[in-house]
């Protein structure tokens, strides 16, 4: 079978590691893939959002599945766009319509979701230019913290969380009326805080059927401690040791259930992942956030510990047969650590050359934002790799990461030293 996967970081190298271990997949190609997807696919140089291009590429080379990695096409209807079109509509694309990407592509569109569906979630409001004035007077209503999200899609970064009212007044202004998140916050939802911690649960579902894949945790905060500027995602940990089957039980039938549910229910075509973000709040977990595909740095953890074919799953979701489908998972944990240029998540250099990656011992290397330059593999993003590694525990697994860090260079790389530091 002929695979095509879009998307160009991490997750998508972590796709493209456990899609090539499937007897089924001949041959795969990555749009537009990186310096670590080069050496195991076929990389193309296509924009993800260039639907007419990669609908001439898929005839040209006959793909028989297509498998979304980012948001972003998923939002802008990638889906309906084959689904729609009789010349390429027989091509199952892995990944929601474009209503179901709205979970993600629109705050304001979730928390109704979650709210029409009884799905517990915080208290919230949303706002616009127009009713700027109300929302800081909402804003008074609330205690301390302040949660302010762009409704729209801000890279993971359109998230404000504030402790003084009036600089929250004051970054409702600037969202609203001077787009600090561009077009993303021409809208915006504010939140009640909710005081617990978080963890990530990962769905694969045909839209009726599903499987629920291991929990992870990952780490947001630029900064030792969980301090700082929040990112992409430093790291991360599956599964989560305090996540036990009381809990579990409690996320799958509270929010898995009534969220797939759901889907059916609003008549919503959905035939791909749904990573839902949680907090536990007394033992209780509420969701903070759905987004529409796997996270990133979260299935550099979790796709090496599926055991199952990938592309059988897949194929299941296709064709609305998951129920029959089996979900093995390898029971050790799994770590990653993300190794990221100096100076992100603000201004960073690209174009440093990479040294030590053929001394990596007992650990995987997942390329998040490198190319390939003069025959050199370089750094071409903030965050630049995944040091993912297994273990009997997360802190054996930690330990081989950081052990396998130190043997990788390149100008101003910088890490957090402290993953899983809210485990022990």
């Amino acid at each position: 079978m002929t695979i095509l996967l879009l998307g160009s970081g991490g997750r998508e190298h972590a796709l493209a590691y456990k899609l090539l271990q499937s007897p089924k997949c001949s041959s795969l190609f990555v749009a537009p893939g990186n310096a670590g997807t080069a050496e195991i696919a076929t990389n193309i140089s296509i924009n993800p959002l260039d639907f007419n291009a990669l609908k001439t590429f898929v005839l040209q080379e006959n793909v028989e599945m297509v498998v979304v990695g980012p948001e972003d096409p998923l939002v802008n209807g990638i889906y309906d766009f084959f689904k729609n079109d009789p010349e390429i509509s027989h091509i199952p694309v892995i990944g929601p319509s474009k209503i179901g990407a709205q979970l993600e592509g629109s705050k304001e569109f979730a928390k109704e979701f979650l709210v029409k569906h009884n799905i517990p979630t915080a208290a919230y409001d949303s706002f616009t230019a127009a009713t700027v004035e109300k929302g800081c007077e909402f804003l008074g209503t609330l205690k301390p913290p302040y949660v302010l999200k762009a409704d729209g899609l801000a890279a993971g970064k359109g998230v404000l969380i504030l402790t003084d009212l009036e600089e929250a007044k004051k970054e409702l202004r600037n969202m609203l009326l001077h787009a600090k998140f561009g077009t993303a916050s021409a809208k915006v939802v504010i939140e009640e805080f909710l005081d617990g911690i978080e963890l990530s649960c990962f769905v694969l579902t045909d839209g009726k059927n599903y499987k629920v894949l291991p929990t992870a945790k990952d780490y947001k905060r630029i900064g030792e401690g969980d301090t700082g500027l929040n990112t992409g995602g430093m790291g991360a940990v599956s599964p989560v040791p305090f996540a036990d089957a009381v809990l579990l039980e409690k996320i799958e039938s509270r929010i898995v259930k009534p969220t797939v549910a759901g889907l059916q229910k609003d008549g919503i075509e959905y035939k791909g992942f749904i990573f839902i973000g949680l907090i536990i709040v007394k033992g209780e977990p509420m969701v903070i956030e759905y987004n529409v595909r796997m996270g990133d740095p979260e299935t550099e953890v979790v796709m090496p510990r599926v055991q199952s074919d990938l592309v059988t799953l897949f194929q299941a979701v296709a064709n609305q047969k998951l129920d029959e489908a089996d979900l093995e998972i390898d029971p050790r944990s799994a770590t990653t650590v993300m190794v990221v240029s100096g100076g992100y998540p603000e201004d960073y250099g690209k174009g440093y050359e990479i040294s030590g990656l053929d001394n990596i011992k007992d650990s995987l290397i997942f390329h998040a934002g490198t190319k390939i330059e003069n025959g050199k593999v370089v750094s071409n993003g903030g965050r630049v790799l995944a040091v993912t590694s297994f273990g009997d525990d997360f802190r054996e697994a930690i330990k081989k990461s950081y052990q396998n860090i130190d043997r990788l260079h390149f100008d101003k790389m910088y890490f957090r030293k402290d993953i899983g530091f809210d485990l022990t």
